[in-house]
């Protein structure tokens, strides 16, 4: 077992990320502070907070598109043990978390009976020492329960021998490791050598173009007040007048009354030019459009309707920026869900097995953008097409690969449907034929 960093190491370097990735969740929950320069801005006005869901919409955009179906050549059955975890939630935490922080891990541990349970935690809460090769961890540590303060109430050290549980700082429990790996695998989004522990979806400069489109909700905000009520002024007045002039009354009167002075004097009532909202419109607009071009979003997504209501094949055009990026996270994330079942299925058996036994396993998607009626008679006559250049080249995975449409189990013969498995078809077939 190669030499460990130790717990303390990796409780510091949590303090410190942690501080970043709960700013990614401020501005994914709306929940971050404006600077503002408050340079014109009344004192009266400095209270007033504005919040916008780009970042929220940036992360869904894609949370929401990535589905895993399941996977293909399952030797050592880990889609069961997903299915006996809650899978559909399992899944959905760890990406979204993932998305939000550049990581989520999935803590694994082994019920009373010895099956193993699966919770999904994130990048504010665990850390650990990666293994380049693998992108699983040598060692890890995770916050498994916090108080009302937020301090840590339950923790656990993970090392490739065992899995040590602290309460309250005291150790209560140590049960063994049987798998090669720390039981905390990592689920990042965008790795790369510099960064292994991945991106975050809400980048800087997501952050600043929002910072700069809730400044300018702001101003527009006080200017909409004298926007609705335009400033008014009164020239000649008498400065020796006893009486004040209200002003709640110049603003909401329909009728004013002004005496003329000893000399014969009349004040001159006026009106400012009334504020107009349209810079701030185009202001936001252009800060929308900056904010579309980091995240491969549209405008109609953030809000601003350009055009007419498009087609499914429209719409996946507009967004190749976000397919493809969608494209890069289903690898890496796929990598990070394979490894967990991997450790998993060590805990299940009890045995250490070796990584590459599951060289053939692969994860499966759901596509990333639905096809619609027009879109599914496209694909069939594209894969009628293929077939018939090359025989047999296109089958029943490939189309659910395509469609996310699950091959039906039943198969009509005779114009009657029947409750025959798939795997009969060619045998029905072939006594057709004869």
């Amino acid at each position: 077992m190669s030499e460990t960093l130790g717990m303390q190491y990796l409780k510091d370097k949590l303090a410190v990320k942690a501080l970043r990735c709960q700013t990614r969740y401020d501005y994914y929950e709306s929940k971050n502070l404006i600077k503002d320069f408050n340079i014109t801005m009344p004192e009266a006005f400095r209270w007033l907070k504005e919040s916008l869901g780009w970042c929220a919409k940036s992360v869904d955009s894609i949370a929401d598109r990535l589905i895993l179906d399941g996977f293909k050549n399952d030797n050592f059955n880990i889609n069961n043990i997903y299915e006996m975890n809650n899978r559909d939630v399992l899944f959905d935490s760890a990406i979204l978390s993932a998305l939000i922080t550049s990581c989520s891990f999935i803590y694994i541990s082994a019920d009373p009976d010895g099956y193993p349970r699966l919770q999904s935690i994130d990048g504010r809460n665990a850390t650990g020492v990666i293994d380049p090769i693998t992108y699983m961890l040598k060692e890890g540590y995770a916050v498994l329960e916090r108080d009302d303060q937020e301090n840590p109430v339950v923790e656990a050290y993970f090392t490739q021998g065992a899995t040590e549980i602290y309460t309250q700082g005291k150790l209560t429990m140590a049960p063994r490791n049987p798998a090669p790996y720390a039981l905390l695998v990592p689920i990042i989004f965008r790795p790369d050598s510099k960064r292994p522990f991945g991106h975050s979806r809400i980048s800087r400069a997501c952050m600043d173009i929002m910072q700069a489109a809730l400044r300018t909700l702001k101003r527009s905000e006080v200017s909409a007040e004298f926007y609705s009520f335009p400033q008014k002024y009164v020239l000649g007045t008498d400065p020796d007048r006893e009486d004040e002039f209200e002003s709640w009354k110049a603003s909401i009167s329909t009728f004013l009354e002004f005496s003329a002075g000893e000399n014969g004097e009349k004040p001159t009532v006026g009106q400012f030019t009334q504020q107009s909202m349209s810079p701030y419109t185009e202001q936001l607009r252009t800060l929308a459009s900056l904010f579309a071009g980091e995240t491969g979003l549209t405008l109609n997504d953030l809000g601003f309707v350009t055009d007419n209501p498009s087609s499914a094949e429209a719409i996946k055009a507009s967004h190749e920026s976000l397919r493809l990026t969608a494209r890069k996270a289903q690898r890496t994330f796929g990598v990070g869900f394979l490894n967990a079942g991997y450790l998993a299925a060590c805990v299940r058996d009890e045995v250490a097995y070796d990584r590459q036994v599951m060289y053939e396993t692969i994860p499966e998607w759901h596509p990333i953008f639905e096809p619609d009626a027009a879109m599914l008679s496209l694909i069939g006559d594209g894969l009628i097409k293929l077939n018939q250049a090359i025989p047999g080249y296109v089958g029943r995975d490939n189309v659910k690969a395509l469609t996310g449409i699950d091959a039906s189990e039943e198969v009509s013969y005779g114009g009657l449907n029947t409750s025959a498995p798939v795997e009969d078809t060619e045998e029905v077939s072939e006594g057709a034929e004869e």
